[in-house]
């Protein structure tokens, strides 16, 4: 795929930072494929891309956790190569995560001169590091005693100690992965502010983020990632936000063109409401998200990365606590205290994950479509294991699993067959409710085709099914309703002849649907 330059504008200041024809592979599958980026000395590079982009693996090589298989490095106009990521730092490049990754115990003096105490007459010099830790903040216009230990501080102060720590290492470039993912609007202006100081420093930044609002506020140019490659560079200013979204997901802004998926026309009949979900909040991932489902309906949750689609379905399931908003079950009350108590009253989660929040590998075939049934199969600790194979078989059959029989290890069997035996789990439940979260994923072309045709039938048969997926033709032709998030947010409900690939991307982009493209 060719890289598409957005801007002819030549770039005013020298190249900092270039990474030209990284590849890297694990497994033999590919991760990084011919990608590239370029960040120039005091400048504010964003780098974006949905979740398999390539942008961790980018980090990983850069910052020396990982060595690319090919490719050339140059930083500071030298060949350039990290053997982990502490020599990156002392060669100038330091990493701020998403999780900030210091000692909440020690003071914030100890916190920023970890690594490269000061000493005096063999002894440490506490008050010159104290001086120092004290400038470095006072950068920040943030007076404090930096003798306390940090847990005593808020996020946003950590933040600022994380990076008056790769300050302190002399770093010319400093990478922030989803530095705002915690903070509120307050501490994220005095991040902003900071991240401009840097610039004018001459310290450049490569920002990491799914917010497409704070990318125009604070970033020069744009890196977007796509399936392991670098789809598109450009100015900032220069790309309208839809333009981001549709890079990122690989459609034409233009031409929306047409993906044909097995889904089809539906033929079943939508029922009651079965579910409803009201401005459910649980922290900085889902602030304010509204949805319901019917009976025999499938409904579709779109949104960018980081939008809040997991998260909220997550707090149906049980699995995460809510802080706010109202849910109800089949007109009853419905705010499980886990997903034990939300699978017994009927509804089903099958994980973005499948190998690590889905199967176990070890297990048999058997053994993991009847794992939410066994305390029906169970009597004084004894698995009834005639009734345990009728159950299995007829599922099998009915799903069309392929294996050699229910005693085959599932790890043996192919991605979509996998996903086949986690669907037949719940329906084994009879559930009032699933919950499939990307249940096409990671499997082959043939199998997703199969499994859009169970998803379709369990409807048709009077089964509710809310819907997560990245793929925009998967929402758009399996779903009856679609909802739009938008950072942690509801932000359009669309249905019939409105769920179209234009609305949902303008959803996406602006948080509403009357955006032309």
């Amino acid at each position: 795929m060719a890289l598409e330059m957005v801007s002819e504008t030549p770039q005013k200041s020298p190249i900092l930072l270039s990474m030209q024809n990284i590849n890297k592979a694990f497994a033999g599958i590919p991760a990084l494929s011919s990608a590239s980026l370029e960040v120039g000395f005091g400048e504010v590079h964003a780098l974006i891309g949905q979740n398999g982009a390539g942008k961790s693996t980018m980090i990983k090589v850069l910052t020396g956790y990982v060595k690319s298989d090919t490719g050339a490095i140059s930083f500071d106009g030298s060949p350039f190569e990290a053997r982990s990521p502490q020599d990156a730092q002392r060669q100038g490049i330091s990493t701020i995560y998403q999780e900030i990754n210091l000692v909440p115990f020690r003071s914030i003096t100890e916190n920023i001169c970890l690594g490269r105490e000061q000493r005096r007459y063999g002894l440490l010099n506490w008050a010159a590091m104290h001086e120092e830790a004290q400038k470095l903040m006072a950068r920040f216009n943030i007076k404090i005693d930096v003798r306390k230990p940090l847990y005593e501080f808020n996020t946003a102060t950590q933040q600022m100690v994380a990076i008056a720590r790769a300050i302190g290492f002399k770093a010319k470039l400093v990478i922030m992965d989803e530095p705002t993912s915690s903070l509120d609007e307050r501490e994220v202006s005095v991040l902003f502010d900071v991240i401009r100081q840097l610039k004018h420093s001459g310290i450049s930044v490569i920002f990491v983020s799914h917010k497409l609002d704070e990318l125009y506020q604070v970033c020069d140019r744009v890196t977007i990632m796509r399936d392991g490659r670098t789809v598109k560079v450009g100015e900032l200013q220069s790309i309208s936000k839809i333009e981001l979204v549709a890079s990122m997901l690989g459609r034409d802004v233009v031409q929306v063109a047409k993906s044909a998926t097995a889904f089809g026309k539906r033929s079943g009949k939508i029922g009651e409401t079965v579910l409803v979900a009201s401005n459910l909040s649980a922290g900085h991932k889902v602030q304010d998200v509204s949805f319901s489902v019917k009976s025999g309906e499938i409904v579709g949750l779109a949104g960018l990365l980081g939008a809040g689609r997991t998260e909220s379905a997550r707090l149906v399931f049980g699995a995460d606590a809510r802080r706010g908003g109202e849910m109800s079950l089949g007109g009853q009350s419905h705010h499980p205290r886990d997903p034990i108590e939300a699978i017994a009253r009927g509804i089903g989660f099958s994980s973005e994950d499948r190998k690590v929040e889905g199967i176990i590998p070890d297990m048999s075939v058997a053994e993991n479509l009847t794992l939410a049934l066994m305390p029906q199969l169970t009597k004084v600790g004894i698995v009834d294991e005639q009734k345990q194979l009728v159950i299995v078989e007829k599922f099998i059959k009915r799903l069309g699993v392929k294996c050699n029989g229910p005693d085959q290890r599932i790890r043996e069997l192919s991605g979509g067959n996998q996903q086949k035996v986690l669907l037949a789990r719940w329906l084994a439940m009879n559930p009032k409710l699933v919950i499939l979260d990307e249940p096409t994923r990671g499997i082959d072309v043939g199998a997703k085709a199969e499994i859009q045709l169970l998803i379709k039938e369990l409807a048709n048969d009077g089964l509710g099914v809310l819907m997560i997926s990245s793929e925009l033709e998967e929402v758009i032709e399996g779903s009856d309703r679609v909802f739009v998030l938008r950072e942690g947010r509801s932000v359009a409900e669309l249905s019939g002849k409105q769920i179209t690939e234009a609305a949902v991307m303008a959803a996406m982009a602006h948080g509403e649907t009357e955006q032309a493209l």
